[in-house]
This record gives structure tokens, sequence and C-alpha cells, in this order.
């Protein structure tokens, strides 16, 4: 028997202890503010990873937010396009 998991439509299939480094770009940019790399991981104190912070390439500019936002495909996309 083969069974196949699928995500679901609309959503990256992400492992958050990779993602430290990894290039986003925005689907809507805000301030010409388009492309993104992941510079930090913040962990609780088991080792899981909660957030992440997000440093715009153009402006410098961070922010922090959960690590599950990244898999909303209506928001980002994977690498720099």
């Amino acid at each position: 028997m083969n069974i196949q998991v699928r995500a679901k439509p609309g959503k990256h299939r992400l492992n958050p202890r990779k993602l430290l480094l990894s290039k986003w770009t925005a689907v809507r940019p805000q301030n010409r503010e388009k492309h993104f790399l992941v510079t930090d991981l913040f962990y609780d104190e088991d080792g899981t990873v909660l957030q992440l912070e997000l440093q715009a390439v153009l402006s410098q500019r961070s922010q922090r937010l959960d690590w599950r936002e990244l898999e909303n495909a209506e928001h980002w996309c994977m690498g720099w396009k």
C-alpha cells in the first residue's frame, strides 16, 4: 500500500530547524521590501523553534514572527523570485 502525504494547497511544508539563512519573497511587498532572509531562530526551553527573525534585504529592517507564518503561500514564496 503506497500512501502519499500532500501539503494542503496554499501551504508550504517546512522543517523549522532548517529555516536559518533561508530566503523568502513577500507575495505582496510593502515599502519596496520584497526579499527577506531568516537571520535568527528563537527556541523554548525544550529546544522547539517558536519564532524567527526575518530581515528585509533592501532596508535591513528586522521583524520577529511565528515560523508557521512562512507556511502560508498566499503571503510568502520560498526563495527569491
